[in-house]
């Protein structure tokens, strides 16, 4: 349950707060994101692969049209930087200048994932790994902007770490038999279990540059998606032997958030989970609890085939027309409706559930 006092809090802060934020001061210096196609905003449009998105209806609704972010406006990461306060959005790593690398970056990548293999079929990526070797790019640079070390920590202490990974290591990589033995080398609980040992250690690298302010993205509902319901002949109903494995990984990714927070090594450090499955599966089987917000949550809004999921997002395809009522955009990813939703109750919890052990407003307080 709500409490009284937090109900009113939230009300308050959506009402009157949150249109403000972006014109004030930023309640932390920096922002860096780590992820794959869900929080990519420019990072592959360079690169040698299939998964880019810098093309039509791509950014319909966004102010910049296209930029190879995978939906039809904002995501994620875009509102998280508008509630944190900050005046633009954070700025690809790919495409960044001197004058924005003291304000964050993102680092994300399409098609990336924990294990290095994991999505190689689709081309070139940037692994976490790899996206990991750029963070420590910019961290030597923050230093000698700085004026060294210590300025330098003092000052990434405080600014806020975003990391989402995991959807591609299923989606192109376990559940892709075809290309990948990985699901003929684990079970699907010692898959989610070999992939926290890696995250873990990957995580361990970004608190070692400086990281102390972390949220780690949980797993949607992938068995959910048009691409899986579409290959599964689901006649629109969710795979449930993908889901169940995804929320293995959740359940072991949780665990880790408090296997961190209660290591004293891990000093001034604070972790938590971002509960995005739940609160995926609330939309998708009770869209009237969002205001009858989302009328289809089982077809893509741009896309081919059975439910839309065939094919994803081409180039120059005519998507639907109200794009606020879909639950997803593409075959894969969510609409900016949805990305609003999920990063607000993210950023300040309206349900105890949403995020573990607290909300993304008071981690920055700390």
């Amino acid at each position: 349950m709500v409490s009284f006092n937090k109900l009113v809090m939230f009300i308050l802060f959506y009402g009157f707060m949150l249109p403000t934020l972006v014109v004030g001061k930023p309640q932390v210096p920096c922002y860096f994101i780590f992820g794959d196609s869900l929080v990519d905003n420019g990072n592959n449009n360079h690169l040698v692969t299939f998964a880019k998105a810098k093309y039509l209806p791509h950014g319909i609704d966004f102010s910049s049209g296209p930029t190879g972010r995978f939906c039809n406006g904002r995501t994620f990461a875009d509102f998280m930087a508008e509630y944190l306060g900050f005046t633009n959005h954070i700025p690809a790593f790919a495409f960044s200048n001197g004058s924005d690398i003291l304000l964050g970056l993102n680092y994300a990548s399409a098609a990336a994932g924990i294990r290095r293999e994991t999505g190689h079929h689709l081309g070139d990526r940037i692994t976490f790994d790899q996206q990991l070797q750029n963070h420590e790019l910019t961290v030597a640079t923050i230093i000698d902007v700085l004026g060294g070390y210590d300025l330098a920590s003092t000052y990434l202490q405080k600014c806020y770490y975003h990391i989402g990974f995991g959807s591609n290591d299923y989606l192109n990589n376990y559940f892709l038999t075809s290309v990948y033995e990985t699901s003929s080398m684990f079970t699907v609980d010692e898959f989610a279990k070999d992939l926290i040992h890696r995250y873990k250690t990957q995580i361990l690298k970004l608190y070692n540059y400086g990281a102390r302010k972390v949220a780690l993205h949980g797993l949607g509902p992938i068995g959910c998606t048009p691409y899986e319901m579409s290959r599964h002949y689901s006649n629109g109903s969710c795979v449930d032997y993908i889901n169940t494995a995804v929320q293995l990984f959740n359940h072991h990714l949780k665990l880790l958030v408090d296997e961190f927070n209660n290591n004293k090594s891990l000093q001034n450090a604070k972790f938590i989970y971002l509960n995005i499955y739940d609160m995926s599966i609330e939309a998708i089987r009770n869209p009237s609890a969002f205001g009858k917000r989302f009328r289809v949550v089982n077809s893509a809004c741009c896309g081919m085939g059975l439910n839309n999921g065939a094919i994803t997002c081409l180039p120059f395809e005519i998507p639907c027309r109200d794009r606020n009522k879909y639950f997803f955009w593409d075959a894969y990813h969510t609409t900016e409706a949805a990305n609003k939703i999920a990063s607000s109750r993210t950023y300040l919890a309206l349900n105890e559930s949403d995020v573990y052990p607290i909300d993304i407003y008071h981690l920055v307080q700390l």
